[in-house]
This record gives C-alpha cells, sequence and structure tokens, in this order.
C-alpha cells in the first residue's frame, strides 16, 4: 500500500483543546438534559414540544450561517425529512416520559442505546455476521441492560417501565437517523435539524394535549435550559468538534454522560447506586464505545 492510499485508508485527526473542550461540554449539556426534563413544571412531552419549538431560531440561523439551504429540497428530501420528524418526536415523547420514571443514569444509558441498535442494523443491511469487538460489545450491552432493567424491576415496576421507555426511544432514534441517512449526504446537519424539528414539534404538541398534560408552563427557566443545552448548544458543540476526534475518542467521550447523569442524580434527586448498578452502566457504557467505534451515530 503507498503511503497516499495509507492516509486516504487511516484518516488523520487534528485537535487542539478548544475541540476537546467543545466535546467534553457538549456531553456535559447533553446529559443535564434530562435534569431540565424533570424540573419542568409542563408535561414531560410538552416539554419536548417546547424543546423544538424554541430551538427552531436557533438552528434556522445556524443552519444559514453555515450556508445550508432551507428550502429547495427534492420530494424525496421532504418527505424523509417529514418522516424523520415523526419519528424524532416519537424518541423524544418516549424518552421525557421515560425521564420521570427511572434514574438519570440509566435514562442517559438507554436514550443512547441508538448507537448499539444502529450497528446491529448495518449488520442486518450488510448480510453479515459481527466481528470480535461488535460481538463483544452487544453481549456488554445485553448483559449491562439486563443489569439495569433487574435493578429497576426490583426497585419499582414503575422504574422498570421507564427504562423500557427509553430503550423505545433508542429505537426511534435509529429509525429517525436512517430516515434521513440519504438526505445527510446531499444537505447539511442543521437545516436537516431544523426540518425534523419543525415537522415533530407539532406531533408532540398533539401527544400533549390528547393526553391532557399541561402544555403551558409557569416556570420557563427549565425549559429555556432544555432548549439552548440540550438542542442548540450541545447539539452545536458536537457538530463543531467531532470531525476532528476519531471514533474511538468520540465513544470514550460519551461515558462522561451517564457519569454527569449520576452526579445530577445524587445531588438532585437523592439517587443512589449500588455496585451492581455501577457495573451494569460500565457494560453499557462500554456497549457505547465499541459501538461508537464501529460507526454508530450519535446525535
Amino acid at each position: 500500500m503507498t503511503a497516499a492510499a495509507k492516509a486516504v485508508a487511516s484518516p488523520q485527526y487534528a485537535w487542539n483543546w478548544r475541540h476537546l473542550v467543545a466535546l467534553l461540554t457538549g456531553n456535559i449539556l447533553l446529559a443535564l438534559g434530562p435534569w431540565s426534563v424533570r424540573l419542568a413544571d409542563s408535561g414531560p412531552i410538552s416539554a419536548g414540544f417546547w424543546r423544538l419549538t424554541m430551538a427552531l431560531p436557533f438552528l434556522a440561523a445556524l443552519a444559514l450561517g453555515n450556508r445550508q439551504p432551507l428550502s429547495g429540497f427534492p420530494r424525496g428530501a421532504w418527505l424523509a425529512m417529514a418522516g424523520a420528524g415523526v419519528f424524532f418526536a416519537l424518541d423524544l415523547a418516549s424518552w421525557h416520559v421515560g425521564i420521570g420514571a427511572t434514574r438519570l443514569a440509566n435514562a442517559t444509558l438507554f436514550g443512547n442505546a441508538g448507537s448499539i441498535i444502529l450497528v446491529a442494523w448495518g449488520l442486518v443491511a450488510a448480510r453479515r455476521l459481527p466481528s470480535r469487538g461488535e460481538g463483544l460489545g452487544f453481549m456488554a450491552a445485553i448483559a449491562g441492560a439486563a443489569i439495569l432493567l433487574g435493578r429497576s424491576l426490583e426497585i419499582d415496576r414503575i422504574s422498570f417501565h421507564g427504562d423500557l421507555l427509553c430503550l423505545l426511544a433508542g429505537v426511534f432514534y435509529v429509525a429517525y437517523l436512517l430516515l434521513l441517512q440519504g438526505a445527510r449526504v446531499r444537505l447539511g446537519n442543521w437545516s436537516l435539524l431544523f426540518w425534523a424539528s419543525t415537522f415533530g414539534a407539532p406531533v408532540l404538541l398533539g401527544f400533549a394535549l390528547a393526553l391532557g398534560e399541561p402544555v403551558w408552563p409557569q416556570n420557563w427557566w427549565p425549559l429555556i435550559a432544555l432548549t439552548l443545552g440540550s438542542q442548540v448548544l450541545g447539539q452545536g458543540l458536537l457538530v463543531y468538534s467531532l470531525r476532528h476526534f476519531s471514533p474511538l475518542l468520540i465513544g470514550l467521550s460519551l461515558l462522561t454522560q451517564p457519569a454527569v447523569a449520576i452526579l445530577a442524580g445524587w445531588f438532585a434527586f437523592n439517587e443512589t447506586l449500588t455496585p451492581w448498578d455501577g457495573v451494569g452502566i460500565t457494560l453499557v457504557g462500554l456497549a457505547l464505545v465499541l459501538a461508537r467505534t464501529g460507526g454508530g451515530k450519535e446525535t
């Protein structure tokens, strides 16, 4: 193999302290999102509606600032973005309800399960068996999830249901990513996120009204923190930093999310973890790293 071919096969990642701070800060902000959902005095699904709606002006500005179009798409792209918006709404609805029913660490880990599911989907589509690393990742995910689900069932059936809702959110998130996969090549991340949020917001509002949730909050600060922290700054910092790091380092950075969630749950909601919880979290976290190394995507 020539030097040029090696360079193509093994891309070089150049990063400095600014990129590292952006990567870690983005993960920390995303990990604090569930805290804001719990503090919101609207319903959890209503919080998802406000999260998307209030972010739209910022997402539009980011798209235009990065010269990404917001119109003139072909019909197939519009259909993909509309379908992705529905699945994005289902993802947030399941996850936000699950956040209120289980521990923050579990919600954060299971909400990121889309990375593992996406790798499994890729293997099915490629009609091949998993590699040794992928196989180890799947076994770690299953073992860790079994431990955490079993611990939740011991504590309360409501916690168990919360875990299942967060896992379901991961499935919906994979559907969202797959629908945008083709459009992502031609269009920018910010324009896709803008339109997925635009199509998803009314779906969330419809669910909230149908379930009788309070929609208009008395205290806007948790929703402002959720919008800016998770949907704008968290996403923005990750988009800025991801191209500068290898998949392995990106995967390792995901481990900051459950760590922050554990601290937030302990500090704000008096949530405690046993050694077995720590084992389960470690196994699922390891699986997320292996999934990210294998090509899984996060937002």
